[in-house]
């Protein structure tokens, strides 16, 4: 019986292996195969320090990648298998547009861009901030509903980048890539008007659309509701004397291909050469800059000191 066992194990592991050497060339194929979306994922979760050479980086790699190479040499005789399975993996995210083979590949782009583009500035912003100043007010300005907000919104979205959003590769981030369009839009339009002298004037979104002239409190709440009223997520950051506003990009990993969105795609030769500002809240969220003194999103911030932030959710 035991033989007989043998015999049938033996029989089976020769038709799921390879001959040598086409084993130790396959193994060592789909050990890239599994290393680079291992490597990605582990990336984005794991804190990155910015250094100025990713020495960590490096050594993650190397650590999946002989950990794969240890594990498909003990199960090199049902490489077959193996091969079978991954291909079935990928396939079923390909089906599903979990995580397709294009993804794959465009997260690994955007991620290798970053990581020589780095390091790029961060705060973290906790929620223990001041009372924001008129907050209900400004509240009542961000008309986002408001049909005039609306239809600029989608007027902006079909004026810059709409054939953007039909490329492959870019239709998972087709609202990001529209509240850009909402930015681009204000930003070549925008005015700075101050205030009356004494009196802190806030206009609705709606009443900005008028003349696109105001200052930063107008022009924060113009930018907000116009993100809103497009899917995105909005909110206004107080400093000591200054209002702007920013937009929810995501995850680590949403920032990697933000980040090669903007420097590579959108708004290429407005960020040459320069960096991307963003903010990290409590929980990890991170905030893109859309202030009217950047020229493109996640430009340079007017001011640091932030004392209050109005979130819209």
């Amino acid at each position: 019986m035991m033989t007989t066992f043998k015999g049938f194990i033996s029989k089976y592991r020769e038709k799921f292996s390879l001959p040598s050497p086409w084993d130790s060339i396959v193994i060592f194929l789909l050990n890239i195969l599994l290393t680079i979306p291992v490597f990605i994922i582990a990336h984005q979760n794991f804190i990155n320090p910015h250094w100025k050479f990713p020495i960590d980086r490096i050594l993650l790699f190397i650590i999946i990648l002989v950990a794969f190479q240890l594990i498909l040499r003990v199960l090199k005789t049902i490489i077959i298998i193996c091969i079978f399975g991954y291909l079935l993996i990928l396939l079923c995210g390909t089906i599903f547009g979990e995580y397709s083979f294009y993804r794959v590949y465009d997260d690994y782009r955007s991620m290798m861009y970053t990581m020589e583009e780095n390091p790029y500035p961060q705060d973290i912003i906790v929620s223990k901030l001041l009372p924001f100043p008129n907050k209900s007010k400004v509240l009542r300005a961000i008309d986002f509903d408001n049909p005039k907000v609306r239809n600029f919104a989608l007027s902006a979205t079909t004026k810059h980048f709409a054939d953007i959003k039909k490329m492959k590769g870019y239709g998972y981030y087709r609202t990001t890539i529209q509240c850009f369009a909402v930015f681009k839009e204000i930003k070549t339009r925008w005015n700075y008007v101050n205030d009356p002298k004494g009196n802190d004037y806030i206009a609705s979104a709606s009443e900005s659309l008028q003349h696109f002239s105001g200052d930063c409190d107008d022009h924060a709440i113009l930018m907000a509701a116009g993100v809103k009223a497009v899917g995105g997520v909005p909110r206004l950051i107080h400093t000591d004397e200054h209002i702007y506003p920013e937009m929810l990009i995501g995850s680590q990993k949403d920032l990697d291909n933000v980040i090669f969105l903007i420097k590579k795609v959108l708004f290429t030769e407005e960020s040459k050469n320069k960096e991307i500002h963003y903010h990290i809240d409590e929980r990890g969220q991170i905030w893109l800059n859309l202030d009217y003194t950047a020229y493109y999103p996640g430009g340079k911030f007017m001011s640091e000191e932030i004392l209050g932030e109005l979130t819209l959710n």
